[in-house]
């Protein structure tokens, strides 16, 4: 059973990472997206390092742990955000949000099941098909098939498919390396040398990336920027990490099914955006999604011992 403390902790998570659509919104209109991406990840890394520090997380890394650190900083943020934010260039932002949270908890757990983090059963099968059912009800409205069967669309598609897989893929991969260096440290190190390597390809392939650097940004993106670093990064990151380590990927990954409710909540009160009658029930059925992921090992528990007094009591 989840305890009271994750419980909170995955609330935070998913109402922090709910609200930064927007801050990452507000940005990208002003600032290179990759840049955007890149800057705030490397200020946060530094933040988190040196809190590690303090803390006396200074523990020296083994060689194998050097190269699991390296993929895992590579697979969570440059191969997660830059194909991302280069697939969002060519993709209906609606059918981008399905398919990239869809496939998150998809990821989490295959990946968690192959690599012995995680176990099958089909309860949580259950709740990913729910999740990702109302994933698809909450953003119809603004899911766009048209024109994108062939050329960089249906290569923007694929982009963001990538981009779901490589979180996932690197979010159970960082599972080992967390108690070993600590949650802070492990999120400074993959943020920063993640955040490094996005600033590299920035620079080459991005329009305008080294312009942004010295010029003056608008205060809309300062603002999303600043958002991003403190809550997305310095305090929803570092509560990711933690819930990989506390409760599993698959129960972690569980945020995607309500962070995209909480974003379109936020639109129809803030931003004027329809609400329609399906998009509730959508996130009716995702917030059961949720619920099912976290709390499924206590009801498969419960289904056994029923199970077990009624072979008795025959």
């Amino acid at each position: 059973m989840l305890s009271a403390r994750n419980l909170l902790k995955f609330t935070v998570l998913c109402f922090v990472w709910g609200l930064t659509w927007i801050a990452v919104k507000l940005g990208v209109e002003y600032v290179p997206p990759m840049m955007f991406a890149a800057t705030r990840f490397m200020v946060a890394g530094a933040a988190f390092i040196a809190w590690a520090w303090a803390r006396g997380q200074r523990r020296a890394f083994a060689k194998g742990d050097k190269k699991r650190l390296f993929i895992v900083s590579l697979l969570m943020i440059t191969l997660c955000y830059g194909p991302l934010f280069w697939g969002m260039q060519f993709v209906p932002s609606g059918t981008a949000a399905v398919l990239e949270m869809s496939l998150t908890p998809l990821a989490l757990l295959a990946f968690g099941i192959a690599l012995g983090e995680e176990q099958w059963n089909s309860l949580r099968a259950f709740a990913m098909l729910l999740g990702a059912g109302g994933l698809c009800l909450l953003f119809a409205p603004s899911i766009d098939l048209a024109g994108l069967e062939t050329g960089l669309p249906m290569l923007g598609l694929v982009a963001i498919a990538w981009a779901a897989i490589s979180s996932a893929w690197g979010s159970v991969l960082a599972k080992p390396l967390i108690s070993k260096c600590g949650s802070a440290r492990l999120c400074g190190l993959t943020t920063l040398i993640g955040g490094s390597l996005l600033l590299i390809a920035s620079l080459t392939i991005e329009p305008r990336s080294a312009e942004s650097l010295v010029a003056p940004w608008e205060w809309q993106a300062v603002a999303g920027w600043l958002f991003l670093v403190v809550f997305g990064s310095l305090l929803g990151y570092s509560i990711y990490i933690q819930l990989l380590r506390d409760i599993g990927p698959a129960r972690a990954g569980s945020f995607a099914f309500v962070s995209p409710a909480i974003a379109v909540s936020v639109g129809v009160v803030f931003a004027d955006e329809p609400a329609e009658p399906q998009r509730f029930i959508g996130m009716a059925l995702m917030i059961l999604a949720a619920a099912i992921c976290l709390s499924g090992d206590r009801i498969s528990r419960i289904s056994e011992r029923s199970a077990t007094g009624l072979q008795r009591h025959r």
